[in-house]
């Protein structure tokens, strides 16, 4: 065979060989140099095994005025088990699953899951597995299942909001849960308008991975701290708090409809504040939620400070107080209620146009008549009701710290920006006008403060980690706005509505002497005002103890088809409670106008008896001219408030008929007993018209006949 010589030309050899060497000096500038077109080999390769995750700061909890918790962090456990075998190094010291069916048995007793579940799982193909039903497990459960030393067996741990009194103070809290990147954020209430200092300063946490980006068992961890958030106490009182709730939920149970379950009310609030330093103390709502449980909320916003409406005659305590200081004010002058004309409008009282006749601006205030306050706010004018109404705090933010989810950095301010006659007739009995429930907490505080407004607030004192109060919460002076003798004028007036009002009367308290105003407010719609039987906001304004006042409560219900005493009777006994468990009950001895027991006045003269009677207070009714008494009513003995009517027969049959407007049922019937004449009684509530006139006589063949009205 011939030999072939094959010849490989240099060009090709110089080139093969000049690549040859640029690899040999390209690997080693790789291998000995540290960068590599600007990258740190050594880092890059470090960081490819390393991982850094955050370690979220404990959030503060919130506790209550009297130390109970309201809202704490809790440990939460997920059960978890790793599968892959080469996470054993050392087999007397497995790291994973070693029998499945010995550990699916034995975790199945322990969880509320099932043994064919938990061994499907284990027999997946994968790193690592978690078990839908064993999230969120209790500290408790999961010291029980590390006891049983089960091989490749862990818990992932994570944090919680917990509130562990539910939905008790609920819009007052609010709620917080965590982000798409697992921090927890308030998002509602306090844990919103707090949430940088209650979040505190998140650490973290480095450690080596293996492959797969888990955790390696014997990876070196470095470590940065966490710095606890700090802890918030409010100025809610437990005890009262749950006196409040009391209210709103009895309130929804009994006007919940059977067939529907529906409660027969769009939304209700009832919020007690101390009277001197403006400490919110207590605050329910009606509908509230669960802060553990989301799909509970329904609506975001917190009625004490979102919620701006008409309020109603509530506002005639401020149109009166006003017209007082201002000295445009005669309580003693008569005026003609019923109803005025303002501009084109006509403007009525509640009772109708026939109204309680001519009657005195005192009277006219403890009636709710808006006739009165018309003619009040005529004689006081625009410009200075709404400057009193501004300077009490309508028409501004309080500044409460409260905030709702939509807009955390403001409360509606409301509006005082009535124009005209009859803007300024209708603001005077709280019609045209948008004010708070807070608001209206905050006015009342000049009343109970010789004069003075004094800034609502719910936060008493924040505490760092080393237990050191970086914050404290107090009274807050803002505006002298009355006298103390338009004050204590306007105390006088506001005990006229609860003891000799024509709507008050509902508000009684048999452990103190509750002082107030009600209301009932329309509510506005695009095309007026609704019409519907309900279509009303309730309310009532309350100030107790009279004469030293301690607390000052708001209960306000939209739409509650219901009628006002049934409010007022859950309201009554959250303020009965209330004083008991302040030791606030007030005595005979202490407090004169409580109540008086009557003697026995029968053969006494008549002139003597009726002035004695009228200094206690007592409305006196003389039947006859006479001048001794031969009969009385109530009787000796029996207990009467200061107010109450009495009435006096005499020695003479010449019985002239009183003016019954306003009178109730029960009191008209007593009084024709006594007359001994007939009476007809058509509809039911207060007197409105009777069919005979005052100063008339009257005898046994009278026959009378009275319209009552709601």
């Amino acid at each position: 065979m011939r030999k072939v010589t094959v010849k490989i030309p240099r060009i090709l050899i110089f080139i093969v060989t000049f690549l040859f060497i640029a690899i040999i000096i390209k690997l080693s500038y790789v291998a000995l140099s540290p960068n590599i077109d600007g990258i740190n080999l050594k880092e890059f390769a470090s960081n490819r095994n390393t991982k850094e995750e955050a370690i979220y700061a404990k959030r503060g909890a919130i506790y209550s005025n009297d130390g109970k918790v309201l809202a704490s962090m809790v440990n939460s456990y997920t059960l978890i088990a790793y599968l892959e075998p080469s996470r054993t190094t050392d087999k007397n010291d497995p790291q994973h699953v070693v029998d499945k069916e010995k550990t699916a048995k034995v975790l199945s007793e322990k969880l509320d899951l099932s043994y064919d579940y938990i061994l499907e799982r284990l027999n997946t193909k994968a790193y690592q597995v978690e078990f839908i039903g064993a999230k969120n497990i209790s500290e408790s459960k999961k010291n029980e299942i590390e006891a049983l030393n089960l091989p490749g067996i862990d818990f992932l741990v994570s944090q919680k909001r917990n509130y562990p009194m539910g939905s008790f103070a609920s819009y007052i809290l609010g709620y917080a849960k965590k982000d798409e990147d697992g921090e927890i954020i308030g998002e509602l209430g306090i844990e919103n308008a707090y949430n940088d200092i209650l979040k505190g300063k998140d650490g973290k946490l480095t450690y080596e991975t293996d492959a797969y980006g888990y955790r390696l068992p014997s990876a070196n961890v470095q470590k940065e701290e966490a710095v606890e958030g700090d802890e918030i106490y409010l100025t809610i009182d437990s005890k009262i708090q749950l006196f409040a709730e009391n209210v709103t939920d009895n309130l929804a149970k009994t006007l919940t409809d059977e067939v529907t379950k529906k409660v027969k009310m769009d939304w209700m609030i009832f919020t007690v504040m101390d009277a001197k330093t403006g400490a919110i103390v207590a605050s329910s709502t009606y509908p509230d939620f669960n802060p553990n449980d989301l799909n509970s909320l329904k609506n975001y916003v917190n009625p004490l400070v979102s919620y701006p409406y008409e309020p109603g005659s509530v506002m005639k305590v401020f149109t009166w107080a006003s017209a007082i200081e201002n000295g445009v004010y005669d309580g003693s002058t008569e005026y003609l209620s019923g109803k005025i004309k303002v501009g084109d409008y006509t403007i009525k009282d509640h009772v109708g146009e026939q109204g309680w006749g001519t009657i005195t601006y005192d009277k006219g205030f403890a009636n709710s008549s808006n006739v009165a306050a018309t003619l009040i706010s005529r004689g006081l004018g625009a410009n200075n009701l709404k400057n009193y109404l501004s300077e009490l705090g309508f028409g501004k933010r309080t500044g409460i710290e409260l905030f709702n989810k939509s807009d955390k950095d403001d409360e509606p301010a409301g509006t005082i920006d009535f124009r005209g006659e009859v803007g300024l007739a209708t603001a005077s009995f709280g019609q045209g006008i948008m004010v708070t429930p807070i608001q209206i907490l905050q006015g009342l505080t000049a009343i109970t403060n010789d004069g003075t407004v004094i800034k609502p607030y719910i936060v008493d004192k924040i505490v760092n980690g080393n237990n050191e109060v970086i914050y404290q919460g107090g009274r807050e002076e803002l505006n002298k706005v009355y006298s103390k003798e338009t004050v204590e004028q306007m105390k006088n007036l506001m005990y006229e509505v609860v003891y000799n009002g024509s709507s008050g009367g509902i508000w009684k308290s048999k452990k103190t002497t509750i002082i107030g105003k009600t209301g009932t407010a329309q509510i506005g719609s695009a095309n007026g005002y609704l019409t519907g039987h309900y279509d009303y906001i309730q309310s009532f304004a309350g100030i107790f103890p009279k004469e030293d006042p301690q607390y000052i409560f708001y209960v306000a219900a939209e739409k509650a088809q219901t009628n006002a005493g049934t409010i007022a009777k859950e309201v009554i006994k959250a303020v009965d409670n209330i004083v008991s468990y302040m030791g606030l009950e007030e005595k005979e001895d202490d407090v004169s106008n409580l109540t008086f027991k009557l003697d026995n006045y029968i053969s006494n003269d008549v002139t003597t008896t009726k002035e004695e009677l009228k200094n206690k207070k007592l409305q006196v009714y003389v039947l006859g001219s006479g001048k001794y008494i031969t009969n009385q009513y109530p009787l000796k003995d029996m207990k009467v408030l200061e107010g109450s009517k009495v009435f006096l027969t005499t020695n003479s049959d010449d019985y002239k008929l009183e003016d019954l407007t306003n009178w109730s049922l029960n009191e008209v019937k007593t009084y024709a007993n006594l007359l001994g004449i007939n009476l007809e009684v058509e509809g039911s509530g207060k007197v409105i018209s009777q069919t005979i006139a005052k100063n008339t006589l009257v005898n046994k063949n009278t026959t009378l006949k009275v319209v009552l009205s709601k």
